[in-house]
């Protein structure tokens, strides 16, 4: 496969990002040899309930975390955009602006089993291929319909520009940002569970019910 740029789309609210977002692209990147990945906050995610705080504060404490690996960038596309954040209007955006790449988009099997679900997800794999980010060992129990989308697309590495899907097992952390702004409101330590400058920053712009 022929290719000039190789590039991971990273979606999500990061409410707040934490070590389990990071790690596991990390291990993406370095498995596909990535160019670089995107991590691209939602401004309004359409399968999830508004997030706690703006998208500025997301997109900063995501460029605050990711600050030291080079190859993760930060991209503003949908906080700009604003509005409900449809993936597949993303990827057409990007993909217009990056004619000579190959987007990747990354999802755990969580977002995975509810692929059926997406808006145009036929489109988005014109658009893109998929990696499903697996913890080792686990046996992802998708419903028929996502099943069959898996099985008819499934590739063993990536060799188009478009419509395959490959499992990778990452080391994904049992971490939740949920969890993680339950710890912020109760004033919890959450030491190793996130980067010190996310925690910082949500200290200083009293983030998460902190006072």
């Amino acid at each position: 496969m022929a290719i000039k740029r190789l590039i991971g789309i990273n979606g999500g609210t990061f409410d707040p990002i934490h070590f389990g977002h990071l790690r596991s692209a990390l291990e993406v990147l370095m498995h596909l040899n990535l160019d670089e990945v995107k991590f691209i906050p939602s401004f309004q995610p359409v399968h999830k309930d508004c997030p706690e705080v703006s998208a500025v504060h997301r997109c900063e404490m995501v460029r605050l975390a990711i600050k030291r690996q080079p190859k993760f960038v930060l991209d503003t596309i949908e906080a700009d955009r604003e509005g409900e954040s449809y993936m597949v209007a993303t990827l057409a955006d990007l993909k217009k602006n990056n004619s000579d790449t190959i987007l990747v988009l990354m999802m755990g099997t969580d977002a995975f089993a509810k692929f059926n679900a997406w808006h145009k997800w036929q489109e988005i794999l014109q658009l893109a291929n998929i990696v499903i980010m697996r913890r080792p060992g686990c046996m992802s129990d998708y419903g028929n319909n996502v099943a069959e989308i898996l099985d008819k697309y499934r590739a063993e590495k990536l060799t188009q520009q478009a419509g395959q899907i490959i499992e990778l097992s990452v080391t994904q952390l049992d971490l939740s940002a949920t969890a993680l702004r339950g710890f912020l409101q109760n004033n919890q330590a959450v030491d190793y569970l996130m980067p010190a400058s996310v925690v910082e920053y949500i200290k200083n712009n009293n983030l998460y019910g902190i006072n």
